[in-house]
């Protein structure tokens, strides 16, 4: 069964660009380590904020990148723009 990291942060207009810019170094880094991510979705919602939901091919390939994130130089500089920060979880039950 595939699973699911999502986050939801703010990111003020004035880093976006750079925030973008950061997040698809740290895409590609993740994927040359853990090629079970199988795609990434940032939403704008419309108070503002965003969600970034990662998809992954099994549970056990997503803990084993979120294990290794410490080592990625690019998650706490992509995170450093962002605030109000939460992330979740979860697996996929239904995908139509």
């Amino acid at each position: 069964m595939s699973a699911v990291r999502s986050h939801r942060y703010s990111v003020p207009e004035s880093d976006l660009e750079e925030f973008l810019a950061r997040r698809t170094s740290l895409i590609a880094t993740v994927r040359e380590g853990h090629p079970g991510l199988t795609r990434t979705v940032l939403v704008q919602l419309e108070d503002g904020a965003y969600t970034d939901t990662w998809h992954w091919e099994s549970g056990e390939q997503m803990g084993a990148a979120l294990a290794a994130m410490p080592t990625f130089p690019e998650a706490p500089l992509t995170m450093a723009l962002t605030k109000d920060a939460i992330a979740l979880n979860g697996r996929v039950v239904d995908e139509r």
